[in-house]
């Protein structure tokens, strides 16, 4: 351990080092597209945790809508049952209907108020889950861009010790779809879930 402390370095970090006190340009021209991927898959990533976080805060609201709703149909329930009680009582002899009418009149206008909040609430629940899962398909979408991003870093690592050409471009294909998929997750665009609707709906 160093007197500054113990340090852990990623597995691509020595790599790039060693590029970095290199002479040649494709030692260099790796390390500059290593530090460029970092940069990028660490955007990934913070996005993908932020959309992670909104998905959970849209589920904790629908939750919370559908407890009012639940809340509002048991108010309705039991609004309902001084209604059959009112009603029950107007055929009772001795009994002044026209007071019962009155309380049956009333309760039918609080319960078509109360049905109101119920079914907003239900309404507003179910669109917090839609949103909540929305996020969490853009968080996979963000995930998997930074897996590709990840994955092209340590091409790159390797290509730097084996100096292999192809993995250069390899690294370079990996890159690039990692991008693609991050610019499907910020426009919020499925494409490979649209292919693979279309291949299902042609099975």
């Amino acid at each position: 351990m160093s007197e500054h402390g113990f340090h852990v370095h990623g597995p691509h970090d020595h790599a790039v080092e060693h590029a970095a006190h290199g002479g040649d340009s494709f030692s260099n021209n790796i390390a500059v597209m290593t530090a460029i991927l970092a940069t990028v898959g660490a955007a990934f990533g913070y996005l993908g945790g932020a959309t992670q976080n909104d998905a959970a805060m849209f589920k904790n609201n629908a939750a919370i809508d559908k407890t009012e709703a639940a809340n509002a149909w048991n108010y309705y329930q039991a609004k309902s049952n001084k209604q059959n009680l009112a009603e029950m009582a107007m055929t009772l002899p001795g009994v002044d209907p026209a007071k019962y009418k009155a309380d049956v009149a009333r309760y039918q206008g609080e319960k078509e108020e109360i049905k109101k909040k119920a079914e907003k609430f239900e309404a507003s629940s179910a669109d917090w889950n839609h949103r909540s899962d929305g996020m969490m398909h853009q968080h996979h979408q963000w995930a998997l861009a930074t897996t590709a991003e990840q994955i092209a870093i340590s091409l790159a690592a390797i290509t730097l010790l084996t100096r292999k050409r192809w993995l250069m471009l390899g690294a370079y294909a990996v890159a690039a779809v990692g991008v693609a998929l991050g610019v499907f997750a910020w426009l919020h665009l499925d494409p490979i879930g649209a292919l693979l609707g279309g291949a299902a709906a042609a099975h």
